[in-house]
């Protein structure tokens, strides 16, 4: 039997980690690699236009299947470009592997032909980023990357120049271990004896969700009963928390809705679960707050902590739950039900009611006959924008949808890649990528993927012509808008062109037509919905400091020459702005 040599050894070493597709674009430096690929059964090579959507990919891949997944890119631009992915991945706690192919190991730091250091470049995005500068540093160092990546669920980061990778690999043990999943955290007794206490002596109490509960919906559920406490999530929480949930008071943030911000500054305890929610100017600041994550880094580094519990929120919960005493006064938490019942019928809805003769087309309405359409296990990824306002008011989570974005790092364009690696973890599930004209036009190239695979993903344009996000900040800020202006093609025939479904829809009436036959067709398709460039979102509490260039207020915009546009912007979000 031949030797390997390290580039076998490698691919060997992700496959037994779990790793059944390489996301990447081929080059010189990764030839060994992909050649390795090639000759092994069990790991594909998905061959994707750009490596950001590389990167994206294999992060979505993690984040749908809660395990390692790897993408790669040859040395100098071509691993450059993974970074912006990776960023995301690492920032949304995906477990990912990166192979950053390097330049000939001889020529290092002599200036040579794409030379850079992606040892170096990688280290704010990955747990760990390290060179194989020899073959002896095999099989140790992969092994190394690959438990950093699942155990602390990020990335890593494993630089190999593609000389070193055709070379003769050392021996390695056969039985040699991988670790690849996680253990349950428990916090110690006398932090559970603490928030007992806390919990019995609060009047009101509010939990507050974060993409941490995932897997504990019964625990959190089985709290609230027992306290009497609203449940308001974060955006990264909501598909695990707002589903069959009695107690359920809506998101609190930038995107929120709801009376999420209610609950938590009215109540005498706040329960941070499994959140890094990062806008502290929409957590209180004069109630008592604990903070649970397995993340001890995390623990109060967004408000101030009376008590920071490190462990899982689940195996938290199971400790916590029998232990508290049972509340039977329910008047603060049915006060935040109603609120939340009321800002649910005067705003979220606003725009879903006697729209079906508005042109351009309501983007709510879009998103709302499309979370009607979906089906029950889609998967949804989400551009980051206006698409995420939409998706995070009227897509409704049920325990078996998914939706994901770029919710931690907030890169543009992230809708299509992550579509593509959702999509190749089972291509019998729906998969919709809810998808900006700006993101979308973006990584447009990628779109051909879909082709090349024929991965029936199914690309929801919400197409307004603009930066909308970005224009909306202008706005706030006293700026008029400029330089947000898209001036796009038919996307539909671009899609035809590029031999996928395309459909373009410009009126109410042929909306759900058009989304049936797409989500009906068995290959990629696009919808090109042309949606009202006016339409704003306003958050559920209004105060400047909050955050800068956000739409805070109506008032705070400068009239400058534009008294038609704002008159029109006015009147799409009239219903839409919080009532004193």
């Amino acid at each position: 039997m031949a030797k390997q040599n390290v580039a076998e050894q490698f691919v060997d070493i992700l496959v037994r980690a779990g790793v059944r597709r390489l996301y990447g674009v081929v080059g010189d430096s990764l030839n060994p690699v992909v050649d390795a690929v090639r000759r092994n059964s069990a790991i594909d090579w998905i061959h994707v236009r750009h490596e950001e959507t590389a990167a994206f990919a294999a992060g979505a891949e993690a984040q749908i299947t809660g395990t390692l997944a790897a993408c790669a890119g040859s040395c100098g631009p071509g691993n450059l470009h993974l970074i912006n992915g990776l960023y995301d991945a690492h920032r949304s706690m995906a477990p990912v592997l990166a192979l950053a192919s390097h330049i000939p190991s001889s020529e290092i730091g002599l200036g040579y032909f794409q030379e850079t250091h992606p040892d170096r470049l990688f280290q704010e995005c990955s747990h760990y980023s390290e060179l194989i500068s020899s073959p002896q540093q095999m099989p140790r160092l992969l092994q190394t990357a690959i438990q950093h990546a699942v155990g602390r669920s990020g990335v890593s980061v494993v630089s190999l120049p593609g000389d070193i990778a055709d070379r003769p690999a050392p021996e390695q043990s056969a039985s040699a271990a991988i670790v690849t999943s996680r253990p349950t955290v428990r916090p110690g007794d006398a932090e559970l004896d603490k928030l007992v206490a806390m919990i019995d002596a609060a009047d009101k109490v509010t939990l507050f969700c974060g993409s941490g509960t995932a897997g504990a919906h019964a625990e959190v559920m089985e709290l609230a009963e027992k306290v009497k406490s609203p449940v308001g999530h974060a955006l990264r929480g909501k598909e695990w928390i707002q589903y069959d949930n009695p107690y359920d008071v809506g998101m609190s943030g930038l995107l929120g809705y709801g009376a999420a911000y209610e609950a938590t500054h009215e109540c005498d305890l706040l329960i941070l679960l499994g959140t890094d929610f990062p806008y502290n100017a929409f957590l209180p600041d004069d109630v008592q707050i604990v903070q649970v994550d397995v993340r001890p880094e995390v623990l109060g580094r967004r408000s101030r902590l009376d008590l920071a519990v490190w462990g899982d929120v689940r195996e938290t919960l199971r400790c916590l739950v029998p232990r508290v005493r049972a509340k039977e006064n329910r008047r603060f938490l049915d006060r935040m039900l109603k609120k939340h019942a009321d800002a649910l019928e005067g705003v979220v809805k606003a725009y879903t009611r006697k729209v079906e003769k508005h042109v351009p087309i309501h983007p709510e309405y879009v998103a709302s006959v499309l979370d009607e359409l979906a089906d029950d296990d889609a998967v949804f990824t989400v551009d980051t924008g206006m698409c995420n306002v939409w998706a995070a008011r009227y897509i409704s989570p049920n325990g078996r949808r998914r939706v994901i974005g770029s919710f931690s790092h907030g890169s543009m364009a992230n809708a299509l890649p992550m579509a593509i690696g959702a999509q190749f973890t089972d291509r019998r599930r729906q998969v919709v990528s809810m998808s900006g004209d700006g993101g979308f036009a973006m990584l447009m190239g990628d779109f051909l993927t879909l082709v090349q695979y024929d991965l029936p993903v199914k690309v929801v344009l919400f197409n307004n012509s603009a930066l909308s996000m970005v224009e909306l900040e202008m706005l706030v800020g006293g700026l008029p808008a400029y330089g947000t202006a898209n001036t796009n093609p038919d996307f539909a025939a671009v899609a035809l062109a590029c031999g996928a479904y395309g459909v373009r829809v410009e009126k109410p009436k042929q909306l759900a037509g058009a989304l049936k036959a797409a989500f009906k067709h068995k290959g990629p398709a696009l919808v090109d919905v042309v949606t009202d460039p006016n339409a704003l979102s306003i958050p559920p509490k209004i105060k400047a400091e909050m955050v800068t260039g956000f739409a805070l207020s109506a008032s705070k915009m400068v009239l400058d020459g534009g008294v038609g546009r704002m008159v029109q912007m006015a009147r799409s979000n009239l219903r839409n702005v919080p009532r004193p």
